[in-house]
Formats: C-alpha cells, structure tokens, sequence
C-alpha cells in the first residue's frame, strides 16, 4: 500500500556544469526525459464530478531494443552518466529501468479518459486519477499487470509554535557562522571548510515541500544559490518556489531544509554546503485534502538522479499506510526507489522520523524510505549530544540498524521562510538529516574516490559511539551516534596529507609552506591550524620535519 509523505519538523521554532538541465516537458507530445515526470490531462466538467481514485498502475516488461541499451536511449545528463561510471554497482551504466515508458502505452492510459499523474522509469509504472469506469478500461489494456490504490495520510503535527532568533548582541559567532556556528561545530563541519572544502564541484538533490529563495543568505555575492534544475512534481512546472494557490504553509519546511545547507550571510547564518550546486524537487503538497506524494517522491528522486547529483536528502516519511513489517527494505515505494538510486551510485539519506523511541529493540518507529539498504538514515540530539526524545527508533523490519548515525535536530537554526533577513530555529529529524547531508557533501568532495557504501561506512565508523568502542546501539535509538565530518575526512589518511588526497606530496608542503607562521586561520574546532601538527600555535620547522617525514606515504 502507499501513504502520503510526512514533513519531519516536530518543533517548528525558530563538478561544474556545462550542460543543459534535464526538466520534465510539457503538453501533449510530451516525450518522458525527466526520469519520471507528471503531465496534466484535461477532463470535461461531466467527468470532473465522477469520483476518482489515485492508482499506481504496474506495466509488464518494456519492450527492448534488439542491440544493447545506451546512454543515449535514456534521459541521463553527461553527469549523471560520468556518476555512474564511478560509483555504479549494478552492472553496466544502463539498464530497462532507465528506458522510458513507451509513449503508445502512455497514449492508451490517456485514452480512457484518466489523468496520468507521474511516470516512472525504475518502477516502470504510470500513477493516475480515474473514475471506476476509466479503472475497468485501464484494466483491460493488454500491457496493465497490477494496479494498487495510492492513499492518504496523516502529518506528524509540531510540538511547538514557530520561535524567530535573534543575533547576540555585539554580532557573530567566531569565523562568521552567527547562529548556525552550533549545530556545525558540533559535528566539525567547519573543520572541513578550514580546510577548502565548501561543497564545491558537488551537487545536492533535495525533496521537499518547496522551496522560498527570498532570503538574503540565498543571494549572497560570493557564495549566491546556484539551482542547476528543478522541477514542481506537484504543479508540474519548473518552479519549485511559491505558486499561486499554494497553502501558505507550503514552502517553510522545504526553505528550512535549504537553508541549513546553502546559507551564506556570513555573521548571521552560514550553512554547511554553501559552494554546492543543488536539484530541486518539490514533491510535497502541503493541502490535507490532497491524496497522496509518494509517487511525487520516486519522480522527484529520478529527476534527481538523472541531473547528476551526487548525493539526494530528504526529510520525507511515508508510514501510516505501511505496518512496521513492511519497513524490510523491499516493500514500500519510496524505498524501492532509494534503492535503486543508491545502486546507481547517487548517495542517499532521509530522515528516520519523529514518532519518538522505547526501550524494546525488538519494535520500531522509522518511516518509509527509512529502511532502504544503503540509505543514511538520520536521527536527532541536542545540543550536549543526548537523543532528542522524538527521534524514532529502528531496526528495520529485517533486523538492520537503523538510525545510522545523528546530528543536532533540536533547535536547529535556519533561515526564516518568509522574512528576508529573520532566521528560525527548528526541531526534527527533518533539520538533522540536511545538516548531515551537507557534511556527506563535504565529505564526498574530500574523498571523491569514496563509493556510496564508502561513504556510510567512513560516516559510521568515525561517528561517535564507534570511536569510544560503544558500538551500534543495541535498543537501536542512537545508531552509532553522532557523526564527525573531520574523522570521517580522515578516515585511512595520514595526519600530514592535509589534502586528502591520500598522498603525503608537494601539495601538501605547498599548504604548509602557505600557513607558515603564527596560526592565523585555525580550525574553531580545536582552535589549531591544520599544518599546525606539534600544537604550539604556529606552523614552523617541526611541523615541516612531520610533513618530510611523511612523504610519500
């Protein structure tokens, strides 16, 4: 069965481009080029007040080219493909999946008279809105193997009302993060930045409800937003900012999700991934009365993947219509889709939801697409670090961990939704799972050898019931706790590879050679520059013997 999509905010306080988006076309020639996209169908007035049911509509196998499949049969961008061919662990570059749904099959759905909601490639399926009769007629097609109802679901509602933040007085916080400086020290985030690595050459996929770029950290000289596509799964357009007719609540979680990423207005607020490129997919209608967004979901995560982002957050949940033995890693849509992703090699994380925890490790509480294999699924602490009482628990139905790992989701500050300089703080798995994305950027743009289980493991392995020798929680509330973007960086490199680059060379002397003297740009972390390898406040001679020392290795 299919639910709705849940935003995750529980206190709502407070590579280069040189190529052409791929965006979903529109009007009735339409050509499939998005990876999954939605088209609008009109319907007479008669057949408008004919009840309809939304059905996810399955096809048999698609019909294959008699030579092998190509790249240039499939909506990939050069990017995309460039991805794959690193990362990818399913065989080859391309697959069926990544054909497109034959236009003759989409034109017998539209003859019945149904309104073709979304198409996807991976599942290779058609959602719709049909009355009983067009149902019957889509039935009988002698391509429909199953259809499945697609349903609606509850919100998790917030705890608290929204809190606005305020600057300190006398300005910022150390090295100009202002009120983010918090949640990103307490996963080393700056200790990355400090280092060069701001997110760029990297692209970032985000799901969400929307996304208001009204803010003035999103319009920055230096560091500007820069959207490279985007796409509006639920209007079905190509703005997937306010629209007219939106729910006036429609963009805040979304902006909030940004902006603890993309952020860059040094002294007030500065995000984690503020030189990333980003995809942005709205695929949450905010309206009560409107059915459903998982099948927004799948298009939205192959729109994604097909602009060739390296890495796809989401702090979405699907549960209510979904038991907690479906959370296997196989049943649920959503989840299926993220698989598919992350064998393509795009790098996946969600959030594990805010249903709250026990002590029993035998139940659980995450949500849909929570329990896929190899997505990341985030949790949420406070500020000293201890679990945030709502953060849901694992395992998942087969008896993985899961949450992986946590961040700050108590709390944590963003740029106002609507206010062009204000910023909120807000709570939830929802402002942890970005936070943790970013990192996973910078990560990814340090390490870029690193494979999508590359990546969870270097997370996993330095986060910080890992490094104590604590392990994985065994009531599977905390994961292996909170992640150190740093140690993760670090992770099988040499103190004195300062690039990390995996190389002790003349780029590293270079930067020593650079940073030469009294330690005028230290890590806010430790307060040490990086060359800085003896501690004693300067780099000089000792710190040079260190890097000779260890050249070559």
């Amino acid at each position: 069965m299919l639910a709705s999509s849940t935003l995750l905010s529980v206190s709502l306080v407070l590579g280069h481009i040189t190529e052409n988006p791929i965006k979903p076309a529109i009007g009735s020639e339409m050509r499939p080029i998005s990876g999954a996209q939605v088209k609008t169908d009109e319907n007479t007035e008669e057949r408008a007040a004919e009840p309809k049911s939304a059905m996810l509509i399955e096809l048999a196998p698609k019909m294959l080219p008699k030579r092998t499949i190509r790249p240039s049969d499939t909506p990939l961008t050069a990017r995309a493909i460039e991805r794959r061919a690193r990362l990818r662990t399913a065989p080859g570059l391309v697959d069926a999946r990544d054909l497109p749904i034959a236009t003759a099959r989409l034109e017998a759905i539209r003859a019945t008279g149904a309104r073709v909601r979304t198409e996807s490639r991976w599942l290779n399926a058609v959602s719709v809105e049909a009355t009983r009769e067009q149902l019957d007629a889509i039935s009988m097609l002698p391509f429909v193997q199953h259809m499945r109802p697609l349903h609606s679901s509850r919100r998790i509602a917030p705890v608290e009302t929204a809190r606005d933040e305020q600057l300190p007085e006398g300005g910022a916080a150390a090295i100009n993060y202002g009120l983010m400086n918090d949640q990103l020290a307490q996963i080393a985030v700056p200790s990355l930045h400090v280092r060069g690595f701001h997110g760029e050459g990297m692209i970032i996929g985000v799901l969400d409800s929307g996304f208001h770029r009204v803010h003035d950290a999103f319009h920055s000289i230096e560091y500007p937003l820069d959207v490279v596509a985007e796409w509006d799964f639920v209007s079905n357009d190509g703005n997937t900012g306010m629209d007219a007719g939106d729910h006036p609540e429609q963009h805040k979680h979304g902006t909030w999700i940004l902006g603890t990423l993309a952020a860059y207005l040094p002294g007030t607020a500065v995000g984690s991934a503020f030189a990333a490129k980003y995809v942005l997919a709205k695929t949450e209608d905010y309206a009560n009365e409107v059915p459903i967004e998982e099948d927004y979901y799948v298009a939205g995560l192959e729109f994604i993947e097909a602009n060739g982002a390296d890495l796809a957050t989401s702090s979405l949940g699907y549960i209510d219509w979904y038991t907690p033995e479906d959370l296997d890693g196989v049943t649920a849509i959503t989840t299926q889709a993220v698989n598919i992703a992350t064998a393509n090699g795009l790098v996946c994380l969600t959030a594990a939801g805010n249903a709250g925890h026990d002590t029993d490790p035998l139940t659980n509480r995450i949500i849909a697409p929570a329990d896929a294999f190899d997505v990341i699924t985030c949790g949420a602490a406070n500020a000293s670090g201890a679990i945030a009482g709502f953060s849901s628990d694992g395992p998942s139905a087969d008896g993985r961990v899961k949450p992986e790992v946590l961040a700050r989701g108590v709390s944590v500050v963003s740029v106002h939704s609507t206010n062009t300089t204000g910023l909120q703080s807000v709570s939830g798995t929802s402002l942890s799972t970005p936070l943790i994305a970013g990192a996973t950027a910078l990560l990814m743009q340090a390490r870029g050898e690193l494979t999508v289980d590359g990546v969870r493991d270097a997370l996993i392995t330095t986060a910080s019931r890992s490094l104590s020798g604590a392990g994985a929680d065994p009531l599977f509330v905390e994961g292996y706790g909170m992640i150190s973007t740093l140690a993760a960086a670090r992770t099988g490199r040499h103190a004195e590879d300062l690039d990390l680059d995996g190389l002790v060379g003349a780029a590293d002397l270079s930067l020593l050679l650079a940073a030469w003297g009294p330690c005028g740009n230290p890590d806010p972390t430790n307060g040490l520059c990086p060359a800085d390898f003896d501690g004693d406040g300067q780099v000089g001679a000792s710190d040079l013997s260190r890097i000779l020392a260890a050249w070559g290795s």
